[in-house]
């Protein structure tokens, strides 16, 4: 069986990692991503910062005129990193014995 990765199985990283993968035009910003996975500002921020930190998320920072704007996207290792965690969680799930099940 494949391991967990730890810095994806905390269950709000674990959301940002699946918006993150989920979005089709590679970033999301950061008051979009907020109300997609229910965090404060804080709470986002130092979750971002942990998936930054292990390569897995890539943030760019810059203006709209005078207003600062924050967008968030996947890495090449964080798609790869979160691919590989999916697969462990399927396997957990597979391997579990339903009542019924033959």
């Amino acid at each position: 069986m494949s391991a967990p990765d730890e810095l994806i199985h905390q269950p709000l990283r674990l959301k940002i990692m699946a918006a993150l993968y989920a979005e089709r035009d590679g970033e999301i910003e950061f008051p979009r991503l907020k109300r997609i996975v229910e965090a404060t500002d804080g709470n986002l921020g130092s979750h971002l910062s942990t998936l930054e930190t292990a390569g897995y998320v890539a943030i760019a920072k810059d203006f709209i005129g005078k207003k600062p704007r924050t967008r968030v996207a996947l890495t090449v290792e964080g798609r790869r990193a979160f691919r590989s965690h999916v697969a462990y969680l399927r396997e957990v799930v597979e391997a579990v014995d339903f009542p019924g099940d033959a």
